[in-house]
């Protein structure tokens, strides 16, 4: 398999984490479209640029030559796809996804939970291999859509918004690392991990992806959906002794949850939650869908979590009630066609 030093890279969803992979490996010489739609591949056109705003302060674009397209068929065969969307989006792009991959492109998931494809390409316990992530992948239609030999995971640590159409503001971390779902190291994930790293990121090769999958969404589902039903940033939930109590106990389900479907924790609780509180006033993913009136990803983050723990009957009463609750808000939202923000008080 042929693996070029300067690739033609699709960021299919080129949001927050997308658009700042794509600006970054744009600058090193790779070939990059970024696929996206509305005002925000509106802006990008027009000034034929996306811009970051990096951590220090400075503003990049990407580089020259950057294609922005609204059509996956206008990319041509790509060496590298990251699929930048939310896991609830996949499904949309999966009838023209085939215009960008040949017999050698790798696809690049960065997507926050428990990936459709888990079960896939799997060494755990042999009764749970080849199951469909029902939560994250109703019916299995990115099970038999995407061919799971083609991927390989990163798990996500920067934090990145939109901060307006056509810009995104790296907000925190530079942690992608990357593994094979089989746990191999072979040349094209130490490929990715090259790539990546010369991007400015730290991108090491693991040999249990899920395992570090866990560890993100071992805080992940402690504090996106409580965030987003108290708006609360990391900083409030993670020092204020009602919040840490629930993330805490949030997260020992997952822990029982992770560790009966063969994967550990390679940190111990209090340290993964006091590392969450020093990101500060960041607003979570799940509170920045609820402030804009966007669906929130309940399902691939909480849902999954939920019909993890009924397959390997752990009982998870913490995790339930909160789970309940966000999707309450959630069909109260989409019922009402509104967002939910924090107003100050007049005077």
């Amino acid at each position: 398999m042929e693996l070029p030093e300067k690739a033609r890279i699709c960021i299919v969803g080129a949001g927050a984490i997308g658009g700042l992979l794509g600006v970054e490996l744009s600058r090193r010489g790779h070939h990059v479209s970024f696929f996206a739609r509305g005002a925000h591949l509106a802006a990008m056109r027009k000034n034929d640029a996306l811009q970051l705003i990096r951590l220090d302060g400075t503003v990049v674009t990407s580089a020259e030559g950057s294609k922005f397209i609204g059509k996956l068929e206008e990319a041509g065969e790509q060496d590298l796809v990251v699929l930048g969307l939310k896991m609830h989006q996949i499904k949309a792009v999966l009838p023209t996804l085939h215009h960008i991959i040949g017999p050698n492109t790798v696809l690049l998931g960065t997507q926050n939970g428990i990936p459709w494809w888990y079960f896939q390409e799997y060494s755990g316990p042999e009764e749970f291999k080849d199951r469909t992530v029902e939560s994250a992948d109703p019916g299995g239609v990115l099970k038999d859509g995407i061919d799971a030999k083609k991927l390989i995971a990163t798990v996500v640590y920067p934090a990145a918004v939109v901060s307006s159409p056509g810009v995104i503001k790296h907000v925190e971390g530079i942690r992608f690392p990357v593994g094979e779902p089989n746990g191999q190291t072979t040349d094209r994930v130490q490929w990715v991990s090259n790539m990546l790293i010369d991007a400015g990121f730290k991108s090491p090769v693991l040999n249990d992806v899920r395992g570090e999958m866990w560890l993100k969404l071992w805080g992940t589902v402690a504090v996106n959906p409580l965030s987003a039903l108290t708006h609360a940033t990391l900083d409030v939930l993670c020092t204020v002794p009602a919040g840490r109590e629930v993330v805490i106990r949030t997260m020992t389900e997952v822990e029982k949850v992770a560790n009966r479907l063969g994967s550990k924790m390679r940190l111990p609780i209090e340290r993964r939650v006091n590392g969450a509180a020093k990101v500060g006033k960041h607003k979570t993913s799940m509170l920045q869908d609820v402030e804009a009136g966007r669906e929130m990803e309940i399902e691939t983050i909480m849902g999954a979590v939920v019909e993890m723990a009924r397959v390997c009957g752990e009982d998870t009463p913490c995790i339930d009630t909160i789970y309940g609750t966000i999707r309450m808000l959630a069909h109260v939202m989409k019922e009402e066609d509104a967002k939910v923000c924090l107003l100050p008080m007049a005077g």
